[in-house]
């Protein structure tokens, strides 16, 4: 599959740093105790937006597209700087970061993984960075926090919910379904995925001591 024969539109492209930037925005204002200024928070926000397309482009070789126009970094300071102006509005639906998170998450993860098999990754690779791009922005934010990185302990599925839609995505292209219908279910998958995991508190198996574990399945 050739460069040329996918392309992301740039209002696809920005729309994903305005949620992204939005959320982390809206997230990092919800911690009163650190007193964030203005600054902080637009910096805070910048790096959830652009952090995801950032790391998609490392991994591929290429100019970061948020480098390449001045729409980008306006786009995310923007949507950051609103985020924290109506966190007081915001913050009386408690499920609103939640669903933010979770379609920036989607969006991000159709997003890497269409541009991948645009420059002729195979389905693996793609799927790759396809998560990467879903999650990067997110690692940023909670580094920029100061908090533990969300997807690297027990949590409600943040990798896995990008990878399942990352790989549905795939598999769609794969079979030769339209790229717009690819991404849009892929994105849909892992939005419901994280929902139900946020709902109903599922997560993968936590990590045990040796000691815990039956004599028999002990490593000699």
């Amino acid at each position: 599959m050739s460069a040329t024969a996918i392309s992301i539109p740039l209002w696809a492209d920005l729309s994903a740093v305005a949620l992204g930037s939005l959320q982390g925005a809206l997230f990092a204002s919800t911690f009163r105790d650190r007193r964030i200024d203005l600054l902080g928070v637009a910096i805070v926000g910048t790096a959830a937006g652009l952090g995801g397309g950032i790391l998609r482009d490392v991994l591929l070789g290429v100019i970061p597209r948020a480098l390449e126009s001045n729409w980008y970094l306006l786009v995310a300071v923007l949507a950051s700087l609103l985020g924290m102006l109506l966190q007081r509005i915001f913050s009386r639906l408690a499920a609103l970061i939640t669903v933010l998170d979770a379609l920036t998450l989607g969006v991000y993860g159709a997003i890497g993984a269409t541009k991948a098999l645009a420059f002729g990754l195979p389905e693996i690779p793609a799927i790759f960075v396809g998560v990467v791009a879903a999650v990067g922005g997110s690692v940023m934010r909670d580094v920029l926090m100061n908090l533990t990185i969300a997807m690297m302990h027990v949590g409600s599925l943040y990798a896995v919910a990008a990878g399942a839609g990352t790989i549905v995505l795939v598999a769609m292209v794969a079979v030769g379904t339209p790229t717009l219908a690819a991404g849009i279910v892929g994105t849909v998958v892992t939005v419901v995925i994280r929902l139900l995991a946020v709902r109903f508190g599922w997560t993968l198996p936590e990590q045990r001591a040796l000691s815990r574990l039956p004599r028999w399945r002990r490593p000699r």
